[in-house]
């Protein structure tokens, strides 16, 4: 008898994901990862601010970075060679140019952290999400009547999520808290208006 891998999805579980929704399992390897890590655990890491509240999770923006009391993008530190590297794979995955991805968070989860539901800012189109360390569960869910359609996605070390189109508009999404430290770096295009 075949044992249920957790990270393989099973086809019912692809039908139930938000269309626009995209995964790779293995973007980058064990090797790639442990380089990015050793480069990312060095940098300027702040708790992540909205409003008057300080989250538990840390974060760094390059490119851009989104001032939540302002509502407005304000320009930021250029991105760092090494995360450009990472640029060009995930533009690859996600079939655009490297160049349109303009703004990188990376972000820092300790244990028992996670992020609540919620849409990316309007001002961002596209969203690659690549996942470091420590698996996590990416949850969907949007309304639909009077109750919440759901979905579940268990997402592996150094592999890659793509959200675009009602996976990225419609839905909301959200990291269940982790057990061991994870970092995740996220690539957003700017939206066209």
């Amino acid at each position: 008898m075949k044992q249920f891998d957790f990270f393989e999805p099973t086809d019912k579980a692809l039908r139930n994901l938000p269309e626009g929704f995209t995964y790779e399992p293995e973007l980058i390897t064990v090797a790639q990862e442990q380089s990015l890590v050793s480069r990312i655990r060095d940098l300027p890491f702040r708790e992540f601010q909205f409003h008057q509240f300080l989250a538990k999770r840390r974060t760094v923006s390059f490119g851009w970075h989104y001032d939540y009391s302002g509502r407005q993008l304000q320009k930021a530190d250029a991105i760092p060679e090494f995360l450009l590297r990472l640029r060009t794979r995930v533009a690859r995955f996600a079939k655009l140019e490297p160049e349109a991805f303009q703004h990188v968070l990376v972000t820092e989860y300790g244990p028992d952290t996670g992020i609540g539901w919620h849409r990316d800012k309007a001002v961002f189109g596209e969203v690659v999400g690549v996942s470091l360390l420590t698996p996590c569960v990416l949850r969907f869910r949007r309304k639909e009547n009077e109750k919440w359609q759901r979905a579940n996605v268990a997402v592996a070390p150094r592999s890659a999520y793509h959200l675009s189109g009602p996976a990225r508009i419609v839905w909301e999404h959200s990291i269940l808290r982790v057990d061991k430290l994870r970092y995740a770096v996220t690539f957003r295009n700017l939206r066209e208006e």
